[in-house]
């Protein structure tokens, strides 16, 4: 998704230039790059109510997506205090500590 402004302005740069080499008066001019921009606006906004195409729209398969990230994740190591060679830990003391 880094490159879809880089996209986006490099098309209306595009369209601006073509605009003003095909007007001959600056009123085409403004009124060809209002079209451009009521176009550029009218796909966000349906980019943004409806969706990105291929993103995940429905609830269920947004959670099967979930729970397969879950399964491929590792899952942690489990460290057990009462192992043979493992010093318990120690609460701390009534004591200030030295440090």
């Amino acid at each position: 998704m880094p490159a879809f402004p880089l996209i986006v302005t490099s098309l209306w740069a595009y369209v601006v230039t073509q605009f003003a080499e095909l007007t001959t008066h600056p009123a085409e001019l403004v009124a060809g790059a209002a079209l451009a921009a009521a176009t550029l606006i009218a796909v966000a906004v349906t980019v943004y109510f409806v969706g990105w195409p291929g993103r995940p729209t429905d609830p269920a398969r947004h959670a099967s997506i979930l729970r397969d990230r879950a399964r491929r994740s590792g899952v942690p190591r489990q460290i057990d205090p009462d192992a043979s060679g493992r010093p318990r830990p120690r609460a701390p003391s009534a004591l200030p500590s030295a440090a």
